[in-house]
């Protein structure tokens, strides 16, 4: 049942279409911030409608039966990382001004769901080491881009904490890399092991 509805082709084609409105939107939640940013700086400002790009490519390879083993490996660690750092940041504005927005509590809900989707896929990536690793350089430059060179996510009432979210978010990348690694490359091996 559960292989059947991951890849039913109705479902992964409403899954491609949602993921798609869903990152033109972030971009578009981007769009101030990117107005402001540095040419060089572009690709890596944009974080969470860049990891859920990464999902649509990879659903769009896996509709027609391919596979792209850096894409999976990019998406599934930024796709679970963003999504995560995206619920802690909306929780965190809760608890510092006692108040959240709607859009505040629409971005967890999202981005809760980001997080678990690219989870969900796991069993389907052919990811080995090498594409991993290039996923984990990518995720960790992207930290020093965001909290060394300042292009981090705007919270205005987060500003204060930024020292802690940048340490909070490189651990949360290293999880996120290690999460991967164990779905991904560590039960291929395991597999492999008892076959």
């Amino acid at each position: 049942m559960y292989n059947y509805l991951l890849t039913n082709k109705p479902f992964l084609w409403t899954l491609f279409v949602v993921n798609i409105i869903g990152t033109i939107y972030g971009y578009f939640w981007y769009g101030s911030q990117l107005a402001v940013t540095p040419a060089i700086f572009l690709p890596f400002v944009p974080d969470s409608p860049t990891a859920s790009l990464f999902f649509c490519i990879f659903l769009a390879f896996f509709i027609i039966g391919r596979n792209a083993p850096y894409v999976e490996a990019l998406a599934i660690i930024t796709l679970f990382k963003y999504g995560v750092w995206a619920v802690i940041m909306n929780l965190l504005t809760l608890y510092t001004t006692g108040d959240l927005v709607w859009q505040g509590y629409m971005l967890m809900v999202s981005h809760g769901a980001m997080a678990v989707q690219g989870l969900l896929y796991a069993p389907f990536y052919k990811i080995k080491l090498r594409h991993l690793m290039v996923a984990a350089i990518w995720t960790l430059h992207n930290d020093i881009i965001d909290y060394v060179f300042g292009m981090m996510p705007v919270y205005s009432s987060l500003t204060d904490y930024m020292n802690e979210i940048g340490y909070f978010t490189f651990w949360l990348s290293i999880v996120s890399v290690a999460i991967a690694y164990y779905l991904t490359v560590h039960k291929k091996r395991k597999r492999n092991l008892y076959q």
